[in-house]
């Protein structure tokens, strides 16, 4: 029986079950009252989405596997590296940064929009960050490598991704006052619109969400996110307020005119989980060894994606511009 215990502690992790089932066995329905109750409902709502969204492309005969491989195993290979490494990247830069802010600011109306600001900031840095430095955009390719949208792509992430992004969105949270209580309460509720705005097309197939398209960032703005299309590329990095988008010019909402492409623009092996997960890694080693003088060797990990030492760049701000270019055309 020891193999079916295992079985049913991976499904209760996966549908994010265990601390409902803890709150219930001590204290009852009455804790469902309470904010950790609401907040215990509110885990399991995102792996049933993904349920529901699976079966309905059963059910509408569109299931294609490769649309849920490549999420599927990158979720199965971090778990296994996660039994043997764990971080606590959070609570480490709160213990070493805290003491260096020059204020606190802590639970409250205005203490949450000021938290929230801050927060789609230290996200849009990190996400910024990670598409226009080729090294951190190694760490997050594999993210973008499946070719369909849906909720199993928020499990495509390399191992190391985390640690990263969670360094950098605490650090500039609480260099910027941001209590920790009031950090943890915006991550988790930025954590679950973060899940459900990878939402595909067969679940929700227009994703604007109405009127709430002018005022946040929906499913289909994601969906640009992930495009391979060159007018689409690098735009729409903050999770739920567009704000910081808009700020620095990478807001761009869905064109009817351009269908939407999914995955990364370097040709993957189809199919091939470890090209999806550590491929990007294998190109910029060979760019690195190929690459003549040191300042070009260094230099390879640090700049954009597509940018090459001979000067003929396909980096996606010069493929954006040739497209538009091609556009404007007679």
């Amino acid at each position: 029986m020891a193999w079916w215990g295992y079985v049913e502690q991976e499904l209760i992790s996966f549908f994010g079950l265990g601390a409902l089932l803890k709150l219930l066995a001590e204290q009852g329905y009455r804790a469902l009252l309470s904010a950790d109750g609401a907040a215990a409902l509110l885990y399991p709502v995102i792996p049933i989405l993904l349920v529901y969204e699976l079966l309905r492309t059963v059910a509408q005969r569109r299931f294609k596997l490769e649309d849920y491989k490549l999420p599927f195993l990158t979720l199965l290979a971090n778990r296994l590296i996660s039994t043997f490494l764990t971080f606590g990247v959070v609570t480490l830069c709160i213990g070493l940064f805290q003491p260096y802010a020059p204020f606190q600011v802590g639970i409250g109306v205005p203490g949450l929009i000021y938290g929230y600001l801050v927060w789609e900031f230290a996200h849009f840095v990190y996400h910024y960050l990670a598409h226009k430095v080729r090294l951190l955009w190694c760490l997050h390719s594999t993210h973008h490598a499946p070719v369909a949208m849906n909720l199993s792509v928020n499990y495509a992430h390399l191992f190391l991704e985390a640690p990263y992004a969670d360094f950098v969105r605490t650090t500039i949270c609480i260099l910027a006052g941001v209590e920790p209580p009031l950090l943890l309460l915006i991550m988790f509720v930025d954590g679950l619109w973060g899940q459900f705005i990878h939402l595909g097309e067969h679940a929700l197939k227009d994703g604007r969400l109405g009127a709430l398209h002018r005022l946040i960032l929906t499913p289909a703005h994601h969906r640009v996110h992930h495009a391979r299309n060159a007018v689409y590329m690098d735009t729409n990095f903050c999770n739920l307020l567009n704000v910081w988008d808009r700020v620095f010019r990478t807001y761009q909402p869905q064109r009817e005119d351009v269908w939407i492409e999914y995955g990364i623009t370097r040709p993957l092996k189809p199919g091939s989980f470890l090209d999806a997960y550590l491929g990007e890694f294998v190109a910029l080693s060979r760019d690195i060894a190929a690459a003549p003088g040191w300042k070009n060797k260094l230099l390879y990990p640090l700049m954009p994606p597509g940018w090459s030492h001979d000067g003929e760049h396909k980096t996606a701000q010069v493929s954006k511009r040739a497209w538009l270019a091609q556009q404007e055309a007679p």
